[in-house]
């Protein structure tokens, strides 16, 4: 029922929308405005109760991380900045300084760079007038700083998050938003100077996290577009052939030959003299026997350049001494478009996929069916390479006018890197405190008069603040000596400081060793004025050679 107000309204709306509009939508504004105006019927208990479960199923929704993404736990964090303090510290050591860039670029900076990988690429909506896109990588934003900036030279290492939207392996560390640690070198310098203590960084970094049981695989973009030319690709399809080489370590020739003849398009005689070089790999001046053995290949001038700047390189890894993890393998390509010479990344046992990863992987499919798309591809794919990268020289000069500034650089897979340490340090992980507390103060007594000494906590943990030192008490004024404890075993504290009702106004203090039971000593008794000396010596003493338990933990000692 509509109000003689209401009415009005209507009948004015009705007029007006006559003279402008075709007789049809008029009859849809009053059908819209009687809407607007009736007065609801009251709804019967059965439909009120229907609304709410309604409402209820619309409030339901699937909690959980977007695909290829996670939550990281505390005991997680603490493992992971033990990694990134690791790496940081390493890059210092090598005069790097560091620098950030934003999150997402402006998408032209990003489009072409990438080959066939760009289709992993994160587009953002238009928002202001911009097309932009989630960085793929840190090098090309890296490269975009250089130019922006006209930077002549440069050392810089770089920590942050990036996106890609591959088919995610969780537990392999295989992720959609993850971390990369970069350290790159620009500048004119003298031929493969950079790039040696580049190998040395990765060789460093490793090792730093405990993994030994890694190669490095080395390969010369030069050279391998050299084998391609050689071979008879023509120019404009060696990117498309680099890319279906660069699966080789994903599936075997068969399948790689076959989508160079069916899906490049190249003809079976090419792809089988190329299956014959790709398939090389040895310590660096074994291939470049090999190279400078076949006629075909070394009369190529592209080939010529490579294999001289790899005889260079060659005595720097001895210098540095890293020959042992150094593999010259001609089938290692790198698909991103940018590289231009030396290309490397550091794979290990757990790189690989399983052997049966084809049937898994059908398996997977099959269960999920053939639109869906498989949730997490842990099972049939392998950690992959767990740092990666190059020379790029011609990278800045797409973003200066062709003022190019020659760079190479490296990238560790921090997802990739924690997962080897997780599964390694699996058991030690479970006793592991997220805490970074050293010292418990607590409080003795009891009787009359006993006020629990809370003033006194603070102050005696203020003063081991102020010295550096990590410390907690209980929030609480009169706490029984088991709460304390109790409390202290889950902060992880190492060190427990006593403050006895008798012993503190005579200036004393106690300090226990925690993590030994309750009553298995009553402590040290010392001055209160030599606290933060006493405690600084106890905590040293619980370290190994100088270092601690966490640094122990992720190097695997």
């Amino acid at each position: 029922m509509f109000s003689r107000y209401s009415s009005g309204i209507l009948r004015s709306l009705i007029r007006t929308m006559s003279t402008t509009v075709p007789e049809n939508a008029a009859a849809s504004v009053v059908a819209t405005a009687a809407a607007a105006t009736t007065v609801p019927k009251e709804s019967s208990p059965a439909q009120a109760k229907q609304g709410k479960k309604s409402k209820k199923a619309e409030q339901q929704f699937l909690l959980k991380t977007p695909k290829g993404t996670k939550d990281w736990s505390d005991k997680d964090m603490v493992v992971r900045e033990a990694v990134f303090k690791s790496l940081s510290d390493l890059f210092k050591r090598h005069g790097g300084v560091t620098i950030d860039t934003p999150v997402f670029e402006l998408r032209e900076i990003l489009t072409g760079k990438y080959g066939e990988d760009s289709k992993l690429i994160y587009n953002l909506e238009d928002q202001g007038g911009e097309l932009t896109s989630l960085r793929y990588d840190l090098t090309v934003p890296f490269a975009r700083f250089v130019a922006s900036n006209s930077i002549s030279n440069i050392k810089r290492f770089h920590i942050a998050k990036v996106y890609r939207r591959d088919q995610p392996a969780m537990t392999k560390g295989r992720m959609r938003e993850f971390y990369q640690c970069d350290f790159d070198v620009a500048g004119n310098y003298d031929t493969m100077v950079p790039d040696s203590e580049i190998l040395n960084i990765t060789c460093e970094g490793l090792v730093g996290l405990g993994i030994t049981d890694f190669k490095i695989k080395l390969n010369h973009r030069k050279i391998l577009d050299g084998i391609f030319e050689a071979c008879g690709v023509k120019e404009e399809d060696v990117r498309k052939v680099s890319s279906a080489v660069d699966k080789l370590d994903k599936s075997p020739w068969e399948v790689v030959k076959k989508e160079m003849v069916i899906e490049k398009n190249q003809p079976e005689e090419v792809a089988d003299r190329i299956g014959e070089f790709v398939k090389w790999n040895g310590t660096i001046r074994e291939v470049l026997a090999l190279i400078k053995g076949s006629e075909l290949l070394i009369a190529n001038a592209s080939i010529q350049q490579g294999v001289s700047e790899m005889e260079i390189l060659a005595d720097y890894v001895d210098a540095f001494d890293i020959n042992k993890y150094a593999r010259f393998d001609l089938s290692l390509a790198r698909g991103l478009d940018y590289y231009t010479g030396l290309i490397y990344e550091a794979v290990t046992e757990a790189s690989a996929p399983p052997a049966n990863a084809s049937e898994l992987k059908e398996k997977a499919q099959k269960e999920k069916g053939k639109s869906a798309e498989v949730e997490d591809a842990s099972e049939y794919v392998g950690v992959g390479s767990i740092a990666a990268g190059g020379r790029y020289d011609n990278l800045v000069g797409m973003f200066s006018n062709g003022k190019s500034i020659p760079c190479v650089g490296i990238s560790f897979g921090v997802e990739r890197l924690f997962s080897i340490i997780k599964a390694r340090a699996a058991k030690d992980l479970e006793n592991l405190s997220a805490n970074h507390t050293e010292v418990y103060v607590m409080a003795f007594g009891g009787g009359e008069g006993w006020n629990g000494f809370l003033k006194e906590r603070m102050t005696v943990t203020k003063k081991l603040w102020d010295a550096g030192i990590n410390a907690e008490y209980l929030y609480k004024a009169k706490a029984n000596i088991r709460k304390q404890f109790d409390s202290a075993e889950k902060s992880g504290a190492k060190l427990a400081v006593i403050l006895g009702k008798e012993e503190y106004p005579a200036g004393k203090l106690r300090i226990k060793v925690l993590g030994q039971g309750q009553d298995s000593d009553e402590g040290e008794l010392i001055d209160s004025e030599t606290l933060v000396e006493s405690i600084k010596t106890k905590l040293d003493a619980h370290n190994v050679d100088g270092l601690d338990y966490i640094t122990r933990l992720v190097r695997g000692l």
